[in-house]
């Protein structure tokens, strides 16, 4: 069977992941990791895609980003694969890929759906982990949410802006959603979406865009998924 092209649908949020080769390490200390930032800051100004979040694990990568137009994602994507590629390989003197193949995405739908992808980004360090907090995950964008930094080149999506009205309900609302952690049937909804290229969202949402693409955006249904809901923090003003 043929590979079905990704998806890439300019002004919708796409989940990204990038993979070591055989599960290598692509980040070796924090140099590399700061080596990365630099390429993707460049690569997401140079294509316009606006940056939502970031997640840097060991072996892996994964981001949260709106592309501006139908190729501005790959061509990001695969600048700064080849960059970042290319100056891990001189700085640890070693030859070959780096990275898995093609990197993953999906295409998200606004609201609920895009929050869970946030919370699962900003909450992935602390899932395999790598941090023994959201607030001390210093390699994801989490921090930035929770008040310990602010990182000018994100874009906050509206659904965060929706969780209060101050910078501090904010931040307090955001951190009781990371604290709760997503449902474990969305969670695995989430990450085989994005790591299969689908597309995460309501049924009506996926019957028109798969109209718009022209080509399936989803497995074939083996009964109902998990809405992209989850209970409000205490004290929040989440209405997902």
């Amino acid at each position: 069977m043929a590979r079905l092209r990704r998806l890439s649908c300019p002004g919708l949020v796409h989940h990204v992941l990038q993979r070591g080769h055989n599960a290598q390490a692509v980040f070796l200390d924090d140099d590399d990791r700061r080596a990365y930032l630099g390429a993707l800051h460049e690569a997401v100004r140079a294509d316009a895609l606006a940056l939502h979040a970031y997640a840097l694990l060991d072996n892996q990568v994964q981001l949260l980003l709106t592309p501006p137009s139908e190729a501005a994602l790959s061509h990001a994507m695969q600048s700064l694969g080849r960059r970042y590629g290319a100056a891990f390989n001189r700085r640890h003197a070693r030859s070959g890929t780096l990275w898995e193949g093609r990197f993953r995405a999906g295409v998200v739908q606004e609201g609920p759906c895009t929050l869970a992808c946030l919370r699962a980004v900003d909450g992935l360090a602390l899932r395999h982990g790598q941090a023994e907090s959201a607030r001390a995950s210093l390699w994801t964008s989490a921090p930035h949410r929770l008040g310990v930094r602010r990182d000018a080149w994100l874009s906050d999506p509206p659904e965060y802006w929706q969780l209060g009205n101050t910078p501090f309900e904010r931040e307090a609302a955001y951190a009781a959603l990371l604290d709760q952690g997503l449902d474990d049937a969305l969670l695995q909804r989430v990450e085989h979406a994005c790591a299969h290229g689908w597309v995460l969202g309501s049924p009506d949402f996926m019957e028109q865009l798969a109209g718009r693409v022209g080509r399936p955006v989803a497995p074939r249904a083996r009964g109902r998924p998990p809405r992209c809901t989850a209970e409000p923090p205490p004290g929040g003003t989440q209405t997902a």
